[in-house]
């Protein structure tokens, strides 16, 4: 069984660092691995993809070391096993209320005596039913990981809680739901969101678990490592094509190129003006 890097770094008090990818080309998924991310965070929460395509693109990132981060949909329960039989290492559990369900969460992804996962063993994880029983069972236990994503403040309030649930690895702060749940969207400085930071690192720290959340710059990586954080994804595919889109038409614009910006400014329609 593929030994998980994230865990193995988190285990040496090492930080780790993620990026998300969200196009389903596989060579993406190849390149980050073999670029040497320790993870990729595959949202399956947000994004349409089938998990035969989301097995495609773990089957693409084995050829590197990145570990797959694999987020569900809240609820969706039965989606984690199958996540972890395509080949992730971990889950992110996201709009986590209260410890029972991040018990919940840990009951789907650990065998007995840790949890309650069903077995089968004939899929890329085992894989394919090349190692005895026992031996998979209790590898599959250690070098799985749950993260399970605070993203309201009721939640927050219950972060000691949920910290302290045996089989909860890491605790990871959503922001933008948080800030638009919150009635504050995109006000990441705002106090209140800064005193959801403390509150997470406080109870990861009493409970001996790790924390984390999107480092938004360097510099807002660096305050976090400082407050003790672990865990940090950083940006997106999808963004970073957009911004380098972006850096083209301003270093081509003095030249005399134009750009029809097709999408909505000022509350227009994009395909208003084509």
């Amino acid at each position: 069984m593929r030994p998980s890097v994230i865990k193995a770094k988190l285990s040496r008090g090492e930080p780790v660092l993620l990026t998300q990818l969200h196009f389903t080309d596989p060579s993406v998924f190849e390149m980050t691995s073999l670029m040497g991310f320790d993870g990729i965070w595959m949202d399956l929460e947000h994004h349409t993809y089938s998990m035969e395509t989301a097995t495609a693109l773990m089957r693409a990132a084995r050829v590197g070391r990145s570990d797959i981060l694999a987020r569900p949909a809240k609820g969706e329960f039965m989606r984690i096993s199958r996540l972890l039989e395509a080949g992730a290492q971990g889950i992110m559990y996201p709009r986590c209320d209260d410890a029972a369900e991040a018990a919940e969460v840990v009951k789907w992804a650990k065998f007995a005596p840790l949890g309650k996962r069903g077995f089968d063993g004939g899929n890329p994880d085992m894989p394919y039913c090349t190692m005895p029983m026992k031996e998979y069972i209790k590898l599959a236990n250690e070098q799985t990981f749950v993260l399970i994503q605070l993203e309201e403040q009721h939640a927050v309030d219950r972060a000691d809680e949920i910290a302290a649930v045996p089989g909860v690895d890491v605790l990871f702060l959503g922001p933008a739901d948080f800030t638009v749940l919150s009635g504050f969207p995109g006000e990441f400085d705002h106090p209140v969101m800064r005193k959801a930071v403390e509150k997470i690192a406080s109870a990861a720290r009493k409970a001996g678990k790790h924390w984390g959340m999107p480092g938004f710059s360097v510099e807002h990586t660096k305050q976090l490592l400082e407050m003790g954080a672990t865990f940090i994804c950083h940006m997106a595919d999808l963004l970073m094509v957009k911004q380098g889109l972006e850096q083209i038409q301003r270093q081509f614009a003095p030249l005399g190129f134009t750009f029809h910006n097709g999408f909505c400014e000022n509350g227009k329609s994009y395909v208003e003006g084509r």
